[in-house]
């Protein structure tokens, strides 16, 4: 049902362009290639295809570093075809670090290789009895040994791998010491720095004794644009993008370019989240950068291409580093004090060479230089550190400690600020900037009330980019009053009208995940949270008959299937709340109350149609509505 009650009906795409599952059951080393199941057609692909096989075959009780874990890599539904910008894949598992959904998102080569092996998963279960990495290819795929590979960060493993396989195309999904060594916050990578960081999967493939996932080039055409109406389509998507307001700024800087901006927006989260934005904000000013930059990247079949190569030293042209993205240069740099541009950098090469998610490992960092100011740091943690905020070299030395868990310390941060301050102590709580065990984001809750909301229903715990909320600034008042009814929608300070705005955000991220977009054109740069422009691509690609409201339901439908199954895995309750430090402290405004969060969730629910405890009601499968719903199995293999 849409909005105003209408039913709607929308024409999926068919199993014919769907593509192959390819199943790995590590502990039998058994690999085989299966139809794309019917019953998940509905759900496109990436994150709809992954929650849809994780509520069916997911049992209660999961180690999430166990065998029974399952780790499923999955292309979007345009991941790999004409479309420009598809080259999105999407990695779920249970969480390592929240115990709920993991999930994250990457770009780069690796999904849109999967495709042209007429591939749009691999779904992996069980452990390997020693060190492995994955060899898929058109005709197959095999689990070699990776004994020799164990112990190299990132990059060198790729280095290696490419020339192990140096007679094909390939490109690879790796991890470094952090995943092996089991970080619950250890990210995939590819490249030298497209990251699938949140939630620990590289945790999940350490756990499994995966290093690797080497992917061949095939020679499958995944939707290409076979007739003119589809090479117009595809024109006429990527003419939309090229002529977008801020594509120049966007292809020239990266998000590395929008600190300034964050900073004068008054949404900068600071020194922990202690503070609001950062004076000296100019000396770590992103554009800067681009007077270092040595060549320009991006992923597969994107105009924006806004990946760059610097070299910060001039006198050494051949140490190439990788420019930073919004998260990390904001967690890196305000959020532990730091206003060295270069150490910024430093620090995001290491976190993606080590493989670790930059967002809470700079968190884990940031929590213990509160800690420490706050005089709540246990002396025999800190042994001989300088916690002191911004002291750039005892960061370094910590990213070592949490990849490598060689220290008492290291330990502790590598379990995420949530465990680390149950072990240290009640009054650590405080410091702890989560939601439901995951780590915040760059913008203080505090400042921005939709964000705030965002954090608190996020299906992965507390974070921006699963909900995307731009739309909270970037649409005009008219476009609000349109759409909900109130310009105060789209007012950072403002708390009505936000549980639609939300829904609407959580909707549509949902959607752009499983058709395998990037979140920077669609939402940042075309700000298209209705989706028309991509809908028009889709139906001339895929041959297909969405609409806007069917889509919609299909996207509630997923959050509903995400929502029942963190109901029913999570050990601890699922709050939809933010830490008690955001409703008290001079650094809040006035606009974040419990009263205000609570009736900012009470619409929320109402907007997804769920009940007043926040629980949907049934999908296809009975589900009984309580704490954690039983839901049927269906075999794997």
């Amino acid at each position: 049902m849409n909005r105003h009650g209408s039913q709607t009906k929308t024409t999926m795409a068919s199993g014919d362009k769907a593509g192959q599952i390819l199943m790995v059951d590590l502990t039998r080393r058994i690999c085989r290639f299966q139809a794309f199941p019917e019953p998940a057609l509905p759900f496109l692909g990436g994150r709809g295809f992954n929650a849809w096989f994780l509520y069916h075959h997911l049992k209660q009780g999961t180690d999430p570093l166990g065998p029974d874990n399952i780790l499923l890599f999955s292309t979007g539904l345009l991941t790999g075809s004409a479309a420009p910008c598809g080259a999105r894949l999407h990695i779920n598992a249970l969480s390592p670090l929240t115990g709920i959904l993991g999930s994250s998102n990457i770009g780069g080569y690796t999904g849109a290789w999967l495709r042209s092996c007429n591939l749009a998963a691999i779904v992996v279960t069980g452990t390997a009895a020693g060190p492995v990495y994955l060899y898929v290819h058109e005709g197959g795929a095999r689990l070699v040994s990776a004994r020799d590979l164990w112990g190299l960060d990132t990059a060198a493993v790729q280095d290696r791998l490419r020339q192990m396989h140096s007679h094909e195309k390939t490109r690879i999904l790796a991890i470094g010491p952090a995943g092996e060594n089991q970080v619950r916050f250890a990210a995939v990578m590819t490249e030298k720095d497209h990251a699938a960081g949140r939630t620990g999967m590289g945790a999940v493939m350490g756990a499994k004794n995966i290093k690797a996932i080497v992917i061949a080039k095939g020679s499958h055409k995944h939707l290409p644009a076979d007739t003119p109406q589809k090479k117009q389509a595809v024109k006429t998507y990527a003419a939309l993008v090229r002529n977008a307001s801020e594509f120049s700024f966007f292809s020239r800087y990266g998000g590395a370019g929008y600190l300034q901006w964050v900073n004068d927006f008054g949404i900068m989260g600071a020194k922990n989240y202690n503070e609001i934005g950062m004076t000296d904000v100019s000396a770590i000013d992103g554009r800067k950068l681009a007077e270092k930059r040595a060549g320009t990247s991006g992923c597969f079949k994107c105009p924006v291409q806004c990946k760059a190569e610097l070299v910060m030293d001039p006198a050494r042209p051949g140490d190439i580093s990788t420019r930073p993205e919004f998260e990390p240069m904001i967690n890196f740099g305000p959020k532990c004090g730091l206003a060295d541009l270069a150490a910024i950098v430093r620090l995001d090469n290491l976190c993606n060479r080590l493989g670790l998610d930059t967002t809470s490992t700079a968190s884990v960092i940031a929590f213990a230089m509160d800690l420490d100011e706050k005089g709540l740091m246990p002396e025999h943690l800190k042994t001989d550190l300088d916690l002191s905020w911004g002291n750039a070299r005892t960061m370094e030395t910590l990213i070592h400690q949490i990849a490598t868990r060689t220290t008492e310390l290291g330990r502790l941060l590598a379990c995420g600020v949530r465990h680390a301050a149950d072990q240290i102590g009640t009054e650590a709580a405080a410091c702890a900037a989560h939601v439901k065990g995951l780590e915040l984001t760059a913008y203080h809750p505090g400042a921005i009330m939709g964000t705030a909301l965002g954090y608190a229903v996020s299906s992965r715990g507390g974070d921006y980019n699963n909900v995307y909320a731009s739309l909270e600034y970037s649409w005009s008042k008219e476009a609000a009053i349109k759409e909900f009814g109130t310009a105060l929608a789209v007012d950072i300070h403002a708390t009505q009208a936000k549980g639609w705005l939300i829904k609407k955000a959580v909707v549509t991220n949902i959607l752009v995940d499983c058709l395998g977009l990037c979140k920077v054109p669609v939402l940042s740069l075309l700000k298209s949270f209705n989706l028309e422009p991509e809908i028009s691509l889709v139906n001339a690609l895929a041959e297909t008959g969405f609409t806007r409201d069917g889509l919609t339901e299909t996207g509630e439908k997923i959050a509903a299937m995400e929502r029942l199954f963190n109901l029913r895995h999570s050990v601890l309750p699922l709050l939809d709340q933010l830490p008690d430090r955001f409703f008290s402290g001079k650094e809040v405004p006035d606009g974040l109350t419990r009263k205000a969060l609570s009736s900012m969730l009470a619409e929320f629910y109402q907007a997804m149609g769920w009940d007043k405890n926040g629980i949907p009601p049934d999908l296809d499968t009975p589900v009984e509505k309580k704490q954690n719903p039983a839901i049927p199995e269906q075999p794997l293999f």
